[in-house]
């Protein structure tokens, strides 16, 4: 759980956020959610046939998706600014994947601090997906320190793809 004030500082590392398993039921209504008729997201005995092997390929939005939730998760709703990715490798169901980030820089713009980092997608070590994002969130300063503190969201609790934990 976030904090309600956390310190941040250049280098460190955002918590971690896992899909447990990547479930092809969600990619098969993603589908048909983004009228992809592309069907190397649902259909295995297809995806065999054309040397893909037996398992369906996530799509990019959801891929996106753990990522953004692991920024809210951080960070709180409404705080993602910029979000720029590279698709490096697929996601395949079934997988295990955890979004990873790091702070990169802290910028203080008038009341808000801007948090640049850099993100990824990994499943067992392999980065799938990479690339930065921007966070901007209300800052205040820490009177005790003068160390730059950032107020947390913890009780408003937003997630861009659903998952099977409980709230």
């Amino acid at each position: 759980m976030i904090p309600e004030a956390m310190d941040i500082a250049v280098g460190d590392r955002i918590p971690g956020w896992t899909m447990a398993t990547v479930d092809p039921a969600r990619m098969k209504t993603m589908a048909a959610l983004l009228r992809d008729p592309y069907s190397v997201h649902w259909d295995r005995a297809g995806n065999e046939a054309i040397g893909l092997g037996p398992r369906v390929i996530n799509q990019g939005p959801l891929n996106v998706g753990y990522i953004a939730n692991m920024l809210m998760a951080w960070a709180g709703p409404s705080t993602i600014r910029r979000l720029t990715l590279s698709f490096a490798g697929r996601v395949l169901d079934g997988d295990t994947v955890t979004a990873h980030g790091v702070v990169t820089s802290i910028e203080s713009v008038a009341e808000a601090a801007i948090i640049s980092c850099d993100v990824w997608l990994e499943r067992d070590g392999v980065r799938l997906v990479t690339g930065t994002a921007v966070i901007e969130t209300p800052a205040v300063q820490n009177p005790a320190d003068s160390s730059r503190r950032l107020q947390g969201h913890q009780d408003r609790a937003i997630a861009a793809v659903p998952d099977d934990r409980p709230a």
